[in-house]
This record gives structure tokens, sequence and C-alpha cells, in this order.
């Protein structure tokens, strides 16, 4: 299989070594917008950097878009025109329109996209589905989600990223969903931009917190910040009637008890997401190889997507206006 890679920045450069060492993939193509920067990346992984981005959809079975994120929409309509499967980071766009507009010419040419929701890939998340599908916790009624970053990105990213809730907080809102298999109506949202000054600048927010409300009446909360010090802690706990079960509590969890028996700091706290999620994402992108050999079902369409990027709407509405939004309030067209 020849596998055309679009962008080469920190989370491309790793899909290229995923796929460089996929017993599958026996070619990879690999392009930048920062040509350099993508014959750095071939250099390393025994790819085949090509002079542009237009270049990496030829002679290629699908291609994979790790490109900055204002480019998505485009290149998945390349895609598509192309009669090529696509793999993409989230998000397909930073609004709804974009994000329908990438949909309807995947639905036009017929080909398959997957989102880049790396969670649904994770072995705890996977496991803590499972339970809730079993029966296991009886009567779901409380969900709580954290996704904590160590530091915050660098200013420039800020303008360009959407926002914590449509950048970050939307994987709390994807997994929500995927784990619980209920859809959120209802969202109250917050945030602080108390931190680094650059969040005011960029007007977006450092810290957030967002009370869903779910279709059986499961209350959901998540919450995410830029500035959590002790590491990378990204968990969700799940509460029923029968019993509670944690994704993402381990030896490595940033987390440290005040109790005199609780466990104390962790000797190597997770410092990103790249180093917690490794495997999660190389099962992702051997799903996509899968989906693309006509193997497996789409395991995360566009479709998600949308769903995922129409609570984060919500949540920004809600912030604005101070007030509930019900999530049928963001329009769809």
């Amino acid at each position: 299989m020849r596998i055309g890679l679009i962008g080469t920045g920190r989370i491309g450069a790793f899909h290229a070594g995923v796929l460089a060492r996929h017993p599958q993939v026996e070619h990879l193509v690999v392009a930048d917008a920062d040509a350099a920067r993508a014959a750095e990346v071939a250099a390393l992984t025994g790819a085949n950097a090509v002079d542009t981005v237009a270049d990496a959809f030829a002679g290629v079975d699908a291609v994979v878009i790790a490109s900055a994120t204002a480019a998505h929409a485009e290149h998945i309509a390349t895609a598509a025109r192309a009669g090529l499967p696509a793999f993409c980071e989230k998000p397909v766009s930073l609004d709804v329109p974009g994000t329908l507009r990438a949909l309807r010419a995947v639905e036009a040419a017929g080909t398959e996209l997957q989102l880049g929701f790396m969670r649904r890939f994770d072995a705890g998340y996977v496991r803590a589905r499972e339970l809730v599908r079993s029966g296991r916790l009886g009567r779901l009624h409380t969900v709580r989600a954290v996704t904590s970053d160590p530091a915050p990105p660098p200013a420039a990213y800020l303008p360009l990223s959407g926002g914590l809730y449509r950048d970050c907080l939307v994987h709390d809102f994807d997994i929500v969903r995927w784990v619980t298999g209920r859809e959120v109506t209802e969202v109250y949202a917050t945030g602080s931009d108390a931190g680094p000054a650059m969040f005011r600048a960029a007007g977006d927010i450092d810290t957030a917190a967002v009370v869903l409300t779910l279709d059986d009446a499961t209350l959901a909360t998540a919450t995410a910040t830029r500035c959590n010090g002790a590491g990378y802690d990204v968990r969700l706990e799940l509460a029923g009637e029968s019993d509670q079960f944690a994704v993402g509590l381990d030896d490595r969890t940033p987390l440290t008890s005040t109790e005199p028996q609780g466990p104390g700091r962790p000797d190597k706290p997770w410092t990103g997401f790249l180093e917690r999620f490794a495997p999660a994402y190389e099962a992702e992108l051997d799903a996509f190889v899968r989906l693309v050999r006509g193997e497996a079902a789409n395991p995360c369409d566009g479709r998600d997507a949308l769903h995922a990027l129409r609570i984060a709407e919500a949540c920004e509405i809600s912030r604005r206006e101070r007030r509930p939004v019900r999530v049928a309030e963001v329009p769809t067209g």
C-alpha cells in the first residue's frame, strides 16, 4: 500500500514513523508546506519527500492529513475528489459550515474519511465502554472528564487553535458520546483567562468547566486547563448505581493524595499527549490501514467529528451568553 502523508509537524512526524513501520505500508510519501521539514522527516523514516502538498495526492492509495488545522477541510475535499480514502487529525474545520462542506465532498465522492479521535483506541477507554455497555455499573448517573495540559502551547498557536473547547475539550465531548452511547443535549460552560496574558490577547481561555446533560438524563462534567504543572492528566470517571470506574488512573497519573496512606507524587508523571497516547495513535492508524484494505468498518467518521464540534460550539455560546445552551441551537446548515 502507498500512503501520502500531508504535514510533518509534531504529530505528522509521529505518524510518519508509525506508517513507515507498518507491515502493510510499502511506500510512504511525505509533504509539507515547509519542504525542508518534510525532507528531514523523510530522511529519519525512510519515506519519500515530494516537493509540494499536491504531489502527495498522486499515485497513492490513501492519504493521512496532519497539516495545519486551517488546511484540513481543503485537503479532505482534495482527497475526496481524487477518490482517495483519508485519515485526518481533528478537527475537520473550526466551524460547522466548513465541516459540512468537507463532509458533503466526501459523501458526494463516496470515499471514506476517518477522524483522529485517538482516545477511542486507548485500552482504558475501550474497557470503560465495554463496562458501561455490559451493565456492570448499573444505571450510569455521573461522568467526570478531565483534560489537563502541563504547559501552554506557543502563543502563536492560540489564535489558530479554535479555542479551548474546540481544540482540547472536543476530545472529551467525543469520548463521552463514544463510551456512554448517549448524545449530549444541553451544555452549561464557563471559562477563565486568569493565567498567562497570551490567552487574553488571543481572546481565549486557559481553564474551562462544562456541565453536560445527556439524552438519558445522565450528568457529565468536563474540565480542562493548559496550566497543569504537575503533568499531563487525562481521566474519565464513570459512576453508576452499582459500581464506579476510572480511566487514566495509574502510577503515572500526576495526582498526589493528601491522605496519610494515599499514593504520593508519581516518579514519572505523564509529560504530554504523544507519550500518554502513543499506543492509541498507532492503533488508530492501523485501523485506517485496515479500513483502506476493506478489512474493517470506519471506526470514527466525519459525522462523529461534527457531533463533537457542535457540542464545542454550544459551549462557546454558553460561555459568551452565560446561560444553558441546547446543542440543537447550533445550526447544521
